[in-house]
C-alpha cells in the first residue's frame, strides 16, 4: 500500500475512495465521491473509547482488533469479492491510519494496489480550507442580484440550463436564505461538508469563463459562507434583477408552497421577527393568515420587512451594484427568465 498527499484535483484515477471512519464521522463530511466502509460503526466507537479511558489502550486494542478485522470482513464479502485485480482504492480514516491502514493492509494482502491518504480526514480538511480563498479569487464572478421574490433563484436555474457556471449557495445549504428560508424535511449540511461542497464546486470551475452566482449575506440559513469567497463575489459584475410586486408574490407563493399548504407552520415561523417588527405587527399577519390572507402577509413582509433590509444590504456590500445591469423580467415563468438568462449569457 502507498502512502500519499490529499489528492486535492480530480479524483486521480482511482477507482474508488473509501472512508473507514464511522456512520457519524462519513455523515458530518466526507471526501466528495467517497464511500463508507466504517472499520468501527458508531456504538463500537463509542465501546472502544470508553474502554480506552476506563481500562487501558491496550485493553482497549485486543478488542478494538476484533471488531475491527469482523468488520473488514463483512466489507471484502459484501463488496469486495466480485472486483476485478485492477481495482485501485483511496482509503483514509481520521487521522492516525489505524483504521484505514487495517482496511488497507488486508486489500493490499488480496492484491489490490491500494492507496492511503497521509494524515485522514483532518489533513484533508486543512489542505481544504487553504484552498478555498485562491479558487474563489481566480474566477469571474457575476451576481444576480434583487429583492426578494424577484427570481434570482430561477435565472440561476435557467443560465445553468444554458450552459453557464453556476454556484449555487442556496442549493448547496439547503435553505433559502432568509428567516422564513428553511425548508422543511430537508435538514441543511454541517459546515464541514457544506465547506467540502463548496470547495468541489470551485475547483470544477473554468476560470477562463464566467460563474453566477445570487447576491447572498455571509450566512445561508445557520451556514456560513467563507470570507474569502463572499469577499470574492462581492466584488463581482452586478445585474439588477427587477420584477413586479404583484408577480413577486405569486412567484414566493409557488417557492414557499409548503407555507400555503401548512398556514400554522408559517404563523409560527413569523415569531421569529417578533424582535425585529414588533408583537403587534407579527400578529396582524398571524391573524391574516388564520383568516386565509396569505398573499397580503407576503405583501407586507416584502414592504416592511425584506425590501429595506435589502436595498441598506446591497449599498452596504456589494461595490459595483451602482453600476449594475437592469434585467426586466416580464413575469415569473420559466420562459420569461429563460429569455433573461440568454440575453446575460449573449451579452
Amino acid at each position: 500500500m502507498n502512502r500519499m498527499a490529499i489528492p486535492m484535483g480530480k479524483s486521480g484515477g482511482f477507482s474508488a475512495i473509501i472512508d473507514a471512519r464511522s456512520e457519524d464521522e462519513y455523515a458530518l463530511d466526507h471526501l466528495p465521491g467517497s464511500v463508507n466502509w466504517p472499520s468501527l460503526n458508531n456504538e463500537e466507537r463509542i465501546v472502544i473509547g470508553t474502554l480506552y479511558k476506563q481500562v487501558g489502550p491496550f485493553e482497549a486494542k485486543k478488542k478494538g482488533a476484533g471488531l475491527v478485522a469482523a468488520n473488514i470482513a463483512k466489507h471484502i464479502e459484501n463488496h469486495v469479492i466480485d472486483l476485478p485485480k485492477d481495482w485501485q482504492p483511496l482509503v483514509y480514516c481520521w487521522r492516525g491510519g489505524k483504521r484505514s491502514g487495517s482496511l488497507a493492509l488486508i486489500l493490499g494482502q488480496i492484491g489490490f494496489k491500494v492507496n492511503l491518504i497521509e494524515g485522514g480526514y483532518k489533513a484533508f480538511r486543512s489542505e481544504l480550507i487553504h484552498a478555498i480563498p485562491p479558487l474563489a479569487e481566480r474566477l469571474q464572478w457575476r451576481v444576480i442580484c434583487g429583492p426578494t421574490g424577484s427570481g434570482k433563484t430561477r435565472l440561476l436555474h435557467c443560465l445553468k440550463a444554458q450552459g453557464a457556471q453556476v454556484l449555487d449557495l442556496e442549493g448547496l445549504a439547503n435553505h433559502r436564505s432568509s428567516v422564513l428560508g428553511f425548508i422543511p424535511g430537508e435538514p441543511q449540511p454541517s459546515q464541514k461538508n457544506f465547506d467540502t461542497l463548496l470547495w468541489d464546486a470551485l475547483r470544477q470551475m473554468d476560470p477562463s469563463k464566467p460563474v453566477y452566482v445570487e447576491s447572498e449575506s455571509r450566512k445561508v440559513g445557520n451556514l456560513a459562507v467563507p470570507e474569502s469567497l463572499i469577499l470574492a463575489i462581492r466584488s463581482g459584475q452586478c445585474y439588477q434583477l427587477e420584477l413586479s410586486d404583484n408577480e413577486r408574490v405569486k412567484l414566493l407563493l409557488e417557492d414557499y408552497d409548503f407555507f400555503v399548504k401548512d398556514p400554522a407552520l408559517f404563523s409560527r415561523r413569523l415569531d421569529a421577527l417578533v424582535s425585529i417588527r414588533g408583537k403587534q405587527v407579527v400578529e396582524a399577519w398571524q391573524s391574516q393568515i388564520q383568516n386565509d390572507q396569505i398573499d397580503l402577509v407576503v405583501q407586507d413582509l416584502l414592504t416592511l420587512h425584506y425590501d429595506p433590509t435589502y436595498f441598506a444590504s446591497m449599498k452596504r456590500n456589494f461595490e459595483h451594484i451602482q453600476n449594475a445591469q437592469t434585467l426586466h423580467a416580464k413575469d415569473r415563468t420559466h420562459e420569461s427568465l429563460t429569455s433573461i438568462a440568454q440575453e446575460i449569457i449573449g451579452s
